[in-house]
Parts: structure tokens; C-alpha cells; sequence
């Protein structure tokens, strides 16, 4: 079994993060959100995946390389635009040939393992009693925001696509796996009326034509990242589960408590750490209180300030702010700063679509 993975999307709702970068690299707690899901394939035991790529395509393939690292061998498949994830199959057809495959939308966080959904598939299609289709869903309190599934047993008989009245509460959470019908139910569909190739079209094709679509429901949480808030739970999320650790330099003055990763090079100074919180690596942290629920970024710097449930990325520098920031994402490389003296302002540069709150 091969493995679809999609990193083709812009990210509109993630802007201006994602003027700069791709949406599937930024990270939650401290690790790019696409590598979770290569990870996660990886772990379910399948080595040979396919990358699609988009407009970020440079970004994500330094990154990623040949994804060795993972243990996996990634060939790179390019996708001219973001027309629809049945768009991204269809121009995968070469690699993937007549194989099933699990697709995986690169955006999305999964804390379920693949391992018993992939092989329960791919033991059905051994035996040659398999279904075409074998999608995972998840219960949500606003399906209204999702690809819904209405289902009877074991089979999923109807999908819709962001309904305005659900037909359930069990919506698609990004994960499939597919056979080769999958191939002439993408050649077949039309554009939705957002111009795209919509998956859901893809698998109700299927339906529509007698083949079997099962389903796993999941039973862990699972975020798709789609908007900043749902970055900042999915990193509340992840840093749930932190391991502990402390890697780089915590002086006599300073107090970690909790679970608290301090990465290697990063130093703490006089201050106060408590976790779950993720130091990164060549950060530095100096007369400042970090509270739960936050990670600093690489090379990040926070001087005579507080901050917490937030997430701080790369090279970015907090400095003399009066007050808590808390729930905030700052970017790469942003600086937030006070200056001392009178009389007192407040002087910022704000890009495209960003949003500034003062409580």
C-alpha cells in the first residue's frame, strides 16, 4: 500500500502566517504539523508516499527531502493549483498506479493510530471481499463545517459537504484509504461550485454505483488546522502529552514547573517555566514567566515579559511588554517590543489581514 499525502493548499484562513510559508509547516508544539502526519504513516507501516505539492512547493520539499528520516521514500507530485483534494488524485494517478492507497490531508492533526484501519483494509482486499473505500470520521458539534457522513452498519450509504442541516454529528477527519475505483470516480465528477473536485462527489460516486464504503470512526481527537485558533488548541493539545526534558541551561534563579522541554541551546534566566511548555532549541528566556500550554520557537527570545497559551514561532522576540499576552500567535521573526519614557505610545506595524487585540 502506497500513501497520498496533500500539501498543496494555501492556507487563506491562516493568513498572514501563510503569506510566508506553508500552512503545513507550522508547528505545533514545536514540530511542523506535516510531520506528524509522516510520522503517523510511517508508524502504521507503509514507506513508499507520495507528496503533493503546491505554489510552497520549494519550502515543503526542504523540509521534507527524501524523507529518510522518517524511514519512508517520498516522491514529490506536483499539483498546479488547489482544485480540489479529487484534483490531487487524479494527478497522482501515474504514481499511484492500480495500488490502494491511504490519502492523508497534510493540515490535519490525528491522534489515532493508522495501523488498525490500514490493515483492516488492506486484509479485506486480500481476501477479495474489501470494500472500495474505507473513510474515518469523527463526531463533531458543528458538522456544518465539515464533509458530513450518514451511515447505516457499517457502510456509509450518503456524504455532504458543509450541510446546512447535518444529516449526523460524524463529519470526515481527513483520512482514506482507496482501491482502484477511486481513479474512475475522480475522471468522472464534475467541478463543485467552488470549481473544485471535491472528494466527497469522488466517494458518494462510488456509493452511487454499488461499491462498498466502510468507515472507522476515530476515537482520539483530531484538529484540522484551518484557522488560528484551531493551531493554538491543537498546540494546547499536543503539549498534553509532553515529555519532559531539559536539554539546554536553566540557571539557580529560575523555576520549571510541571512539564517543561527545554531544548538544546536554549537557556533560561531568572525566570519562571511552567508546563506543559516547549523551550525551543537557541531560545532564550530572561526575567519572564511562560505558562502553560505555550512553545517558544527556535531561536526565539522573550526578555521581562509574560505569556501563555500561546505560540511563539521562530526567531521572533517579545520584550518589556507590560501585562500577560495570552491566546496569541506571534510570527516568525516578529518583534514586540516596549520602549521606556515618556510620553507613552503605541507604535506598530501590522501586515495584511493580521489581527491586533488590546485588552
Amino acid at each position: 500500500m502506497k500513501a497520498l499525502v496533500l500539501s498543496g493548499g494555501t492556507g487563506t484562513r491562516l493568513r498572514p502566517f501563510t503569506y510566508t510559508g506553508a500552512k503545513q509547516l507550522l508547528p505545533v508544539a514545536n514540530k511542523p504539523v506535516l510531520y506528524y502526519a509522516l510520522e503517523s504513516i510511517r508508524e502504521a507501516g507503509i514507506t513508499d508516499l507520495g507528496l503533493v505539492v503546491g505554489e510552497t512547493r520549494q519550502e515543503v520539499m526542504a523540509a521534507v527531502g527524501d524523507g529518510s528520516q522518517w524511514g519512508i521514500r517520498v516522491t514529490y507530485i506536483e499539483q498546479e493549483a488547489p482544485l480540489g483534494l479529487a484534483h490531487a488524485v487524479k494527478v497522482a494517478r501515474p504514481y499511484l498506479g492500480e495500488e490502494p492507497f491511504l490519502m492523508f490531508l497534510g493540515d490535519n492533526l490525528l491522534r489515532e493510530r493508522l495501523r488498525d484501519p490500514a490493515n483492516r483494509f488492506s486484509r479485506a482486499l486480500a481476501r477479495g471481499k474489501g470494500p472500495s473505500a474505507l473513510v474515518l470520521l469523527g463526531r463533531v458539534p458543528d458538522p456544518q463545517r465539515f464533509g458530513v457522513a450518514e451511515v447505516q452498519n457499517d457502510r456509509v450509504i450518503r456524504l455532504v459537504e458543509k450541510p446546512r442541516v447535518p444529516p449526523s454529528d460524524l463529519a470526515l477527519v481527513g483520512v482514506y484509504l482507496f482501491d482502484h475505483h477511486i481513479h474512475r470516480a475522480v475522471e468522472d465528477i464534475k467541478p463543485s461550485w467552488r470549481g473544485e473536485l471535491e472528494i466527497t462527489d469522488a466517494i458518494q460516486w462510488l456509493i452511487d454505483r454499488g461499491l462498498a464504503v466502510e468507515y472507522h470512526l476515530v476515537t482520539g481527537w483530531w484538529k484540522d488546522i484551518g484557522r488560528p485558533e484551531d493551531l493554538l488548541e491543537a498546540n494546547r493539545l499536543m503539549l498534553g502529552e509532553l515529555k519532559p526534558g531539559v536539554k539546554g541551561e536553566v540557571d539557580g534563579s529560575s523555576r520549571l514547573e510541571g512539564r517543561v522541554r527545554v531544548e538544546r541551546g536554549a537557556r533560561i534566566i531568572s525566570s519562571l517555566v511552567r508546563g506543559p511548555a516547549v523551550i525551543g532549541e537557541g531560545s532564550l528566556v530572561v526575567h519572564s514567566y511562560v505558562g502553560p500550554f505555550s512553545s517558544l520557537g527556535p531561536g526565539a527570545m522573550l526578555r521581562g515579559s509574560e505569556i501563555e497559551n500561546s505560540v511563539v514561532l521562530a526567531e521572533a522576540v517579545i520584550a518589556d511588554v507590560e501585562g500577560r499576552i495570552e491566546g496569541s500567535i506571534i510570527g516568525r521573526g516578529a518583534v514586540l517590543e516596549r520602549k521606556g519614557g515618556f510620553p507613552r505610545t503605541l507604535r506598530v506595524v501590522v501586515g495584511d489581514r493580521s489581527h491586533l487585540c488590546l485588552a
